[in-house]
């Protein structure tokens, strides 16, 4: 049996071992519809998986001119896959360099006065080159003399390859009905075997290949398609299609916004106590005591208090609280919630009798401005002004107060689904957000809604808030009643108690009990295999005729010659089938490569990053 596996695995290896020999024994064939051999080649038979099939869908013939340029390109054309050439031009400008989709066209021999061309395809689907930014191409390389000599004589095959590889781009982009089966090389030409193996219509814009543009409609056009199936939804709604019995349940995450705007009134207010508060718009003066002149009557020396109580409702928007001025004849202090914040006209900070004479024939004036926000939190403060007056008197205290009276927002995001999402019997079914489809029969649609921006607080507060989203619909599919699983005990007590060479076993007794057994066991000789295929690395010399919208690599560099690197499998005699121009690097055996692969694969990732900070005008 050994023996025949290997044999069978050797035929097949003979038929698929890389892609030149898949495509040569099947896929060129195939697409052609000649004959195509099986495994053991004991049967041939002729597929029909082409609508139509040419041997010369596109031809490319180049000739270089002694600048080193591309003098002239000739290309030709089966436009209907009838197998006969019925179209055939010449390319309007020199060819300097060639892009993976366009080509450079320079004054000849030189990187002087470029022009950049995208290969592009016109309403009649003929070939046609258009006038491109140099960034919309990609993998250009310069090939006249102003890079090397002999460039493209000395690599006309990949010359060729890259040429007419993105001509057929172009065309099969424009037309997906079309696939190309083979491309052949003869001297300074290549030719490319096509045929139409898509739908068979004569229609290039088909329903099957509009997913290629817009992928994410596949989820949708599919659920489509099942909901007037009749025997998908059978097949669905069966025990078999569940699998368990489920229950549906609902739910929403919510994002609740309230725009409030407080008056000033709202923020601060004197409820007790003082005599008048003007107000200005944001901003208040609290006003305490007995300003008119002589207006309070004292004896040798009378002690008359004043209080105010300020409620604070917010203290976060008071933007601005202070002491601005008090005035007394004779003397005074003023008091915030018992502690002391001013005094006059000297320092008095007992509760008793001022420290001097108590008449002093004259009124004082302070101006302390007093930043008094540390005591106003929320709650009320008592504001406390205390004068001492002998025979006539008078005394005053103003507090000023700045609020942010602006509209606020109050945002919450109310999550419904918490709980549901918790559960591990229970996935998500569909979700919309804020109406767009996002998951559909538990399959994520690609489908993103974009930010929205909403105006909210109606005339008298509008506010503009812009958030990913504002509502989550969603509905959970839950398992509630798992239909009975098989059991599955016997196999896993198998697989816990065996060996290599001992086989273990349980089986179950019609009443119910468990009986063991063991007997011995032996797998066959399974041979020995090689720890890897063995490959050789070779590299060889190559210009470096890469070329940016700076211009050419190698002018750049002070060594403008690079290297190819190869990798080639052993032969059987372990020897590397290095090809002409090739220098060895590793010789044959496991190598491992990885660490400089990711290096290399690094490297170009942080190429394509940006360097300095583009966020604003540099």
């Amino acid at each position: 049996m050994e023996e025949r596996a290997r044999a069978a695995a050797e035929a097949s290896r003979a038929k698929t071992s890389d892609s030149d020999t898949l495509q040569q024994n099947y896929v060129t064939p195939g697409l052609a519809g000649q004959q195509i051999s099986t495994v053991d080649n004991s049967r041939t038979f002729a597929p029909n998986i082409a609508c139509q099939k040419t041997a010369t869908m596109l031809e490319v013939l180049v000739q270089p001119a002694s600048s080193g340029d591309l003098g002239k390109v000739t290309v030709a054309r089966d436009t209907d896959l009838d197998g006969t050439v019925d179209s055939t031009a010449n390319l309007s400008v020199p060819v300097s360099g060639i892009c993976a989709n366009g080509i450079v066209s320079c004054q000849p021999g030189t990187w002087n006065g470029c022009s950049f061309y995208r290969w592009d395809v016109d309403t009649a689907k003929a070939l046609k080159l258009t006038s491109v930014d140099m960034p919309k191409l990609a993998g250009c390389y310069c090939l006249n003399n102003s890079c090397g000599t002999n460039l493209a004589w000395g690599n006309m095959a990949s010359v060729l390859r890259d040429l007419g590889g993105g001509m057929i781009g172009a065309l099969t982009t424009a037309d997906p009905r079309y696939g190309v089966a083979e491309a052949v090389i003869d001297g300074p030409s290549i030719r490319y075997v096509g045929a139409q193996s898509t739908a068979c219509s004569a229609n290039p814009d088909l329903p099957q290949t509009a997913y290629r543009a817009n992928p994410a409609t596949i989820a949708s056009d599919a659920y489509a398609a099942s909901t007037g199936n009749s025997v998908f939804q059978a097949l669905k709604g069966s025990a078999i299609g569940t699998g368990t019995a489920l229950a549906f349940r609902h739910c929403s995450i919510e994002r609740r916004v309230t725009v409030l705007k407080p008056g000033a009134e709202d923020i601060i207010s004197r409820t007790a106590g003082g005599y008048s508060t003007i107000q200005n718009g944001s901003s208040f003066d609290f006003l305490m005591g007995s300003p008119a002149d002589n207006s309070l009557a004292g004896g040798s020396c009378t002690l008359i208090d004043f209080r105010m109580t300020l409620h604070v409702s917010e203290p976060d928007r008071i933007v601005d609280a202070r002491l601005a001025r008090f005035f007394a004849d004779d003397w005074a202090q003023v008091r915030i919630d018992g502690q002391l914040i001013g005094s006059g006209p000297s320092a008095w900070t007992s509760l008793g009798l001022p420290p001097g004479k108590c008449e002093l024939k004259k009124t004082f004036y302070a101006y302390p401005n007093l930043d008094l926000r540390t005591f106003l939190t929320a709650g009320d403060h008592e504001i406390w002004l205390r004068v001492a007056v002998a025979e006539g008197g008078e005394g005053f205290a103003q507090v000023h107060v700045d609020v942010d009276n602006s509209c606020k927002t109050l945002e919450q995001v109310v999550d419904g689904c918490g709980a549901i999402a918790a559960d591990p019997q229970c996935k998500l079914d569909s979700e919309l957000v804020d109406g767009v489809q996002t998951w559909i029969n538990g399959v994520a649609t690609g489908l993103r809604p974009l930010p929205q921006t909403r105006v909210l607080g109606g005339p008298s507060c509008p506010t503009q808030l812009t958030r990913d989203f504002y509502l989550k619909d969603r509905t959970y599919r839950c398992a509630v009643d798992d239909i009975a699983k098989p059991d599955t005990s016997r196999g896993a007590y198998v697989i816990d108690h065996s060996t290599e060479t001992l086989l273990a076993d349980r089986t179950r007794q019609s009443d119910g009990s468990y009986a063991t057994s063991t007997r011995a066991f032996s797998l066959p000789d399974r041979g020995s295999v090689a720890a890897c295929e063995p490959v050789c690395k070779t590299r060889a010399p190559k210009a470096n005729s890469e070329a940016a919208p700076d211009g050419v690599v190698g002018a750049k560099q002070n060594v403008p010659v690079g290297y190819d690197t190869f990798f080639h499998a052993c032969t059987a005699d372990n020897q590397c089938p290095a090809d002409p121009g090739e220098e060895v690097v590793s010789a044959c055996g496991c190598l491992d490569d990885f660490p400089e692969a990711v290096v290399m694969m690094q490297t170009v990732r942080l190429a394509g990053a940006d360097m300095v900070c583009t966020g604003s005008v540099q």
